[in-house]
């Protein structure tokens, strides 16, 4: 599907706040949107307060030597950093770089989030995307992939 300027826009937005995580192996970025107005943004990284120096961010090992237990998504962020009322939330879009595992699933559909527009489903084969699937399936939240056209540069010729 090829996205319209709103969504690359938005999309863009998401993909610039993912450069702010720390995580070196997955980056992700979100941004809610309402009435093309963003209300959040958020990246995925540690805990407030959690030393950066000292996270784990190894994605294999023993689970508590790992990032898994202790990240916190960019859904949640974006979520957690509205300073508005929840009611603002309602009826809102997210853009996100990754689609949502299932616990950011639970948050988008608590917080009254009705879309979710995301770049990528590499882990769409994974128990946790299946499951936000079929949550966000039978809470009538609706999710689409965006992809980018890519503009071909005009070709020189050097001779």
């Amino acid at each position: 599907m090829i996205c319209n300027n709103g969504d690359e826009m938005f999309m863009s937005m998401a993909m610039i706040e993912s450069e702010k995580s720390s995580d070196p192996s997955t980056k992700v970025g979100a941004v809610i949107v309402k009435e093309n107005k963003i209300l959040s943004k958020g990246f995925n990284g540690e805990p407030n307060g959690f030393p950066k120096s000292e996270f784990p961010w190894a994605r294999e090992g023993e689970y508590l030597e790992t990032k898994y237990p202790f990240v916190c998504h960019g859904e949640l962020n974006a979520i957690c950093n509205y300073m508005g009322s929840k009611d603002d939330l309602k009826g809102a879009k997210i853009y996100v770089t990754l689609f949502p595992c299932n616990e950011c699933a639970k948050l988008i559909i608590q917080s009254g989030i009705k879309e979710v527009i995301y770049e990528s489903d590499k882990y769409a084969h994974s128990e946790s995307t299946i499951a936000s699937k079929m949550m966000f399936n039978k809470c009538h939240i609706t999710y689409r992939q965006v992809s980018f056209e890519k503009e071909e540069k005009p070709k020189v010729k050097v001779k």
